[in-house]
């Protein structure tokens, strides 16, 4: 076929509402953490709370030295995005993936050699490895893969920390021979106890999976607190833009076409503008190049062209920005002077988060006079009042640790909420911690282990998902699945699904390779089954459909009705229509679950309240109820009977001949001869009662 249309998870009417039904699919919506009442604790130990000198707590002269004061620390002026990353992800894959870098700057780890000795063979060894991995994924190449993970087995045997993590991957991804996930998670804890973030992520993930709060808790806590590290003084982190591959059952057109970086169209008009003098588009392109946004590499220094430009226009926010740049030393000598002075131009000109960066300079002393608690509280609360989620933040921190202000607990605690419902990264990580604690909430170790691992997916190893779409986007599907692979391994939802995607799309063209070369299909189908639970235990409503999918038409596993009914009820709780249409079907079939007619209708109701797109499809299942209750047995009720049976040689009819051809007259020919044959069967049974009726006496 030209090209390949998926399943869709609807039973019913399988012909006539083929393309009636696609609008059901939806985006996977974030998780909602919800704090009641009983989550608050009024009375907090005071044992239990950040050490501190009680006397000393309004003194101007109080240096917390806590890394939430840090933010400016981790960049110099010599420093750039990525080697930031490097110095943060030790074993980064960036040295490999990204050929500005060279293979020295693999990390920053120990061993590395700073006194100008040789280079350690076994990093030299590792890297060889890593380049030959993705080079024989992207050609598909089982022998060469083989090859490329025995370098990276040299280097693990030798000790090298990064190399047992790409082994863990490996042999838990089933690459290596045999797959054995216990080996896999031996070496993640080799790795990780060697410092590796990705092995630590890993086994993270695999702790949180088996509710083993306790440890899972404590890692993901450290690699938040990293993650930490890279974030900005008043503006969200850098960005990590979790692009979805697919949207429901179709690709996602609109997405990808925004992320081609500087070869997208909408890319190009903006860019033309700003060269043109608009100040709107100068601010957008800097912004793009600060944060890496929408394919574009991180680049500070065009980032610093733009905002320069566009402050000559008088844009605001640029003002703001060259303040961050400026104190970062981002693409720049560092100032705190020039960085005092331009967030002082942007909060003159009423932009409230400026007062969070000029807050942030009076604590730390830099670029004023002196350090000065009680005007940086006076920026922060002007912020605050403002809605502007840095400002509750620093509130937060100063009640916290009792900066300039009388500690108190239940205060910081509740402006760390408003922050954290704004989704304010650090702000998350506050909250994680009084989790944890059980300061100022009672400690919930689930909830706490939630928070951390939002925080610490935003950290620099995350950068592997600009790769695997760079590779998506340019039709390298071995290497892009090799890259999401791992990241789903990490524990990231959206990379759980695009590998899913891509082995159920693309899967046949033996992208996929298993512990006997290329994997069979029922290697492939076991592998995307995988990936879609994992995703869908982490909400993905979509995920958890083509489960629903998978045991109810037996692909790829054995048909199991009871439980494709409870994938769909997973689905269904967060409230997705297409299951509940899926339920309302089964309910009427009794496949799975009791047969109930009520309850069919019920869910079928519900699907069009939830979606009203979901009008056709419902309203022919209505009929289809209809038709069952009043005419069981009859002609039509045998014939939409019937019609699963034939489904998978229609589908394919009508991808190949009606869909792909563009005809939909032919389609709607048929749904109308099934609609005469209805009505003509209708005519007969109403002629056939009148017949048998006596003669009205009167005539």
């Amino acid at each position: 076929m030209s090209r390949m249309r998926r399943r869709r998870a609807l039973p019913l009417l399988p012909l006539l509402l083929i393309c009636a039904l696609l609008p059901l699919s939806s985006p996977v919506r974030p998780f909602v953490i919800v704090i009641t009442g009983d989550d608050l604790k009024e009375t907090p130990s005071s044992d239990s709370l950040p050490s501190s000198d009680p006397s000393s707590s309004s003194s101007e002269d109080h240096d917390d030295g806590d890394p939430d004061w840090d933010e400016f620390s981790s960049s110099s002026s010599s420093s750039s995005p990525a080697s930031d990353d490097l110095r943060l992800d030790p074993g980064s894959w960036l040295s490999v993936l990204d050929p500005s870098f060279s293979n020295s700057h693999l990390n920053s780890s120990s061993s590395s050699p700073s006194d100008g000795s040789d280079p350690d063979p076994r990093e030299a060894l590792f890297v060889s490895g890593i380049n030959a991995m993705l080079a024989a994924a992207s050609a598909a190449d089982p022998a060469a893969v083989d090859a490329a993970a025995s370098q990276i087995e040299v280097a693990a045997a030798a000790g090298l920390p990064h190399a047992h993590s790409a082994l863990a991957f490996l042999r838990g991804y089933g690459v290596l021979r045999p797959l054995s996930r216990p080996r896999a998670f031996l070496h993640h804890r080799f790795a990780a106890e060697g410092g590796n973030p990705q092995s630590k992520m890993a086994l993270a993930y695999t702790y949180f999976r088996q509710a083993m709060y306790e440890k899972a808790v404590v890692l993901y806590a450290e690699l938040a607190e990293t993650a930490m590290m890279s974030f900005l003084i008043s503006k969200e982190p850098p960005v990590i833009e979790p692009v979805r591959l697919h949207s429901g059952t179709e690709e996602n057109k609109d997405a990808l076409r925004k992320s081609r970086g500087e070869e997208d169209e909408d890319f190009q008009i903006t860019e033309y503008q700003a060269q043109r003098g608009n100040s709107a588009a100068m601010f957008k392109i800097g912004l793009l190049y600060y944060y890496g946004l929408r394919g574009l590499r991180r680049n500070h220094t065009k980032a610093l062209h733009w905002f320069s430009k566009a402050v000559e226009k008088g844009d605001t926010r640029s003002m703001e920005f060259l303040g961050e740049i400026y104190a970062r030393g981002a693409g720049v000598e560092r100032n705190y002077t020039k960085a005092f002075e331009w967030l002082s131009r942007a909060a003159k000109q009423q932009y409230y988060s400026a007062y969070n960066g000029l807050g942030y300079l009076y604590v730390k002393g830099y670029g004023v006079e002196k350090k000065n608690l009680t005007k940086a509280r006076e920026y922060f609360e002007i912020a605050a009042e403002q809605k502007e989620p840095g400002g509750h933040y620093n509130l937060g921190v100063l009640y916290l640790k009792g900066l300039g202000v009388k500690r108190d607990v239940k205060a910081a605690r509740n402006f760390f909420l408003a922050a954290a419902n704004a989704g304010q990264p650090k702000a998350l990580y506050q909250v994680a911690k009084l989790f944890q604690k059980g300061i100022g909430l009672k400690k919930n170790l689930y909830m706490a282990t939630l928070l951390y691992k939002a925080v610490a997916e935003r950290g620099p190893w995350s950068s592997l998902s600009r790769w695997a779409l760079e590779s998506y986007l340019k039709g390298d599907m071995g290497k892009a699945l090799l890259l999401y692979s791992r990241m789903a391994e990490l524990g990231y939802e959206v990379a759980q699904s695009n590998a899913a995607w891509i082995l159920d799309r693309y899967g046949e063209q033996s992208i996929c390779m298993g512990e006997s070369g290329f994997c069979t299909d029922a290697e492939r189908h076991l592998r995307a089954h995988s990936l879609w639970w994992q995703a869908s235990e982490q909400g993905n409503e979509h995920a958890a459909l083509l489960i629903g999918d998978a045991y109810y038409y037996g692909r790829g596993i054995e048909r199991d009705y009871e439980r494709a009914a409870e994938a769909y009820m997973h689905a269904q709780s967060q409230l997705n229509a297409q299951a509940m249409f899926n339920l309302g079907y089964m309910h009427e079939h009794g496949q799975g679950l009791p047969l109930d007619l009520h309850l069919a209708k019920r869910y079928y109701d519900q699907a069009l309240e939830i979606d009203p797109a979901a009008k056709l499809p419902v309203t022919l299942a209505l009929m289809s109820l209809w038709l069952r209750k009043n005419y069981a047995g009859g002609f039509v009720v045998n014939l939409i009977d019937s019609l699963p049976e034939v489904y998978p040689r229609i589908e394919e009819w009508v991808e190949d001949v009606i869909l792909d051809e563009g005809n939909a007259t032919i389609l709607t020919l048929f749904a109308c001869l099934l609609t005469v044959l209805y009505l003509r069967e209708r005519q007969r049974r109403q002629a056939a009662v009148h017949a048998q009726q006596p003669p009205d006496a009167g005539q």
